[in-house]
Parts: C-alpha cells; structure tokens; sequence
C-alpha cells in the first residue's frame, strides 16, 4: 500500500513539474517585456545557481568538485547548452506566442535523436523515424501557421525560427553532456552549467546598462523572473531526479510531452492567447511524434535530461 501511495506521489509531482515547465513560458514572455535577453538570463540562473547549488553540495558531499580535465567540455556546456538556448529562446519570446515557443521546444527530444544517430552512431529504427517525420509535420504546420503561401515564400515567424535554433542548441548540449556522465552526476552538470551560465551573462548583462531599464520594472517581470528560477529550473529538475529513480527514465520522460499541452492552456488563461484548430493539430502532430521517438522498451535504459525551459 505505501509503494502504491508512494507511486501515485511521484506521478502527481511529476504532471505538477510539467506544469512548472509549461509556466516557464508564460513567466518568459511577461519577463522579456521588461528585462533585455542577457539581463533576464543571468538574473533567472543567478537566483536558481544559489538554490541548487546548495542542494549539489549536501547531497553530493565530497564528490561535486570539477576535474580540471574537465574544465573545457563544461564551458562548452555553459555556453552552448544554458546560455546559447536561453538567450535565444528569451529573443524569441520577442516575436512569437508563448504556444508556439513551448511546442516547438517539445521537439528537442527528437533533435536530440537525430544528432544522436550522427555523432553517437545510434540506430534510428522505423519507430523513431515515423516520429521524427510526424513531429516535425507538427512544427512546420506551427511556424507556417497551417497556411501553404508561408511555405512557398518562405515567411516564417523570426521568433519561430529563433525558437528553432534554440532548441537545437539544447539538442547539442544533451548529446555533449553524455560524454561528461560517467564521471558526473546530473546534479552536478546542471548545477555547473547553471553557474558558468551565470558567469558568462554577467558582463553582457553590465553592457545592457542595468539602469536603464530596472526603474521601470515591475513586480510581474520580477515574479517571472523567480518563478524560472525556483519552479522549472529547481523544483522541477529536483522532482525529475526523484521520479527517475522511482518510476524510471522512460516513463518519467512520457510526461515532457504533456508540457506544450499545459503550456497552450496557461497561454490561454494568464496571457489570453487564442487557440486555433491548427494550433490543436500541431500539438497532437508534435506529443505523437516525441512519443514515438523517445518511446523506449521496458528493458532499455535510457537518459533523461532536465527540461530545456
């Protein structure tokens, strides 16, 4: 009976961390109005770097310091993977819905697969591939807005496309980072990546001249702000460790797929986004699509990376 309570628990926290992930979007696009990108990035991974750091060093004890051999790969890391995706992904918030930012980073588990098949000599079955060919119909139909004319010249949303670009440094970062895996927990490769990533934003963020735009602030860009830092980028990184352990990688990665869902939901209710039918059909193209393609058999491990929001 406690496992049974205990099994529920874990599912409930992890449909809660979805919607944690699915609010980062909406905390974003009520941030990026009034933070410019390096200035939002550095002050969301500032708060959550002091948070998680914290928890690293109690439950890693002795074990959380870096290798100086591995110096090198973790910048890369930082840059790529925390401060490449989230000043892209801040940019495009600038130009596009919080809907379609959300569902087009719900491709990053199958970017991350085709990288995969290229760099890690992964097979690619028929499955995967269905999956991929599904998904991606998924965030065509996102970026042209269901309309053929926007496809045939080529007129995309630059937030859309940005949005892209982001995601597939996220996918880049996942395959990196593998390589780094054996020796470190993922505790510990988030936790660094979040404080190189601050490191890194705190000069651009001084160019941004602070003073210019924090008189204006208020208290909904500051609660976006904070809500990244504790909810998605902590909580919910911490809840994903815990549901790993419990229910296992592959069906803790299931519930990723529920975050472009919960996403369109909060767009609909906090920032009066509309929902169209296309935007229905690409979400259903887009969950089928990174179901298929991360779907894994019950005897297969599997990796499961903390969400890129």
């Amino acid at each position: 009976m406690k496992e049974e309570l205990k099994h529920y628990r874990t599912v409930a926290l992890m449909i809660l961390s979805t919607i944690f992930w699915a609010g980062a979007f909406i905390g974003g696009k009520l941030a990026v109005v009034e933070f410019p990108p390096f200035g939002l990035t550095f002050l969301r991974f500032f708060f959550a770097s002091i948070m998680i750091f914290s928890v690293m060093v109690k439950y890693e004890k002795k074990n959380w310091r870096l290798k100086k051999e591995d110096y090198p790969i973790m910048i890369f890391l930082g840059l790529v993977g925390m401060v490449g995706y989230h000043i892209l992904f801040f940019i495009s918030l600038k130009y596009t819905t919080a809907i379609n930012a959300s569902m087009i980073a719900a491709t990053n588990p199958l970017l991350t697969t085709i990288l995969a098949v290229f760099f890690l000599k992964e097979k690619l079955g028929a499955r995967k591939i269905s999956g991929i060919i599904i998904a991606l119909i998924g965030v065509i139909i996102t970026i042209s807005r269901g309309d053929l004319s926007i496809l045939m010249n080529f007129t995309f949303n630059k937030g859309d496309l940005l949005m892209v670009v982001a995601v597939s440094c996220w996918a880049i970062y996942s395959i990196v980072s593998r390589k780094v895996m054996v020796k470190y927990s993922p505790l510990i490769l988030t936790t660094y990546s979040f404080v190189l990533c601050t490191l890194f934003t705190l000069p651009f963020a001084i160019l941004e001249n602070p003073n210019s735009y924090l008189k204006n602030t208020t208290l909904s860009g500051w609660g976006g702000i904070l809500y990244m830092a504790i909810f998605p980028s902590t909580i919910g990184y911490l809840v994903q460790q815990t549901a790993i352990k419990e229910l296992g990688p592959s069906k803790t990665a299931i519930f990723i797929n529920l975050v472009p869902v919960f996403s369109m939901i909060l767009s609909v209710v906090i920032l009066k986004e509309s929902i169209t039918m296309i935007t229905i059909l690409s979400v259903i193209f887009i969950v089928i699509g990174v179901y298929l393609t991360t779907k894994n058999k019950a005897n297969t491990k599997q990796t499961v990376k903390v969400k890129s929001v």
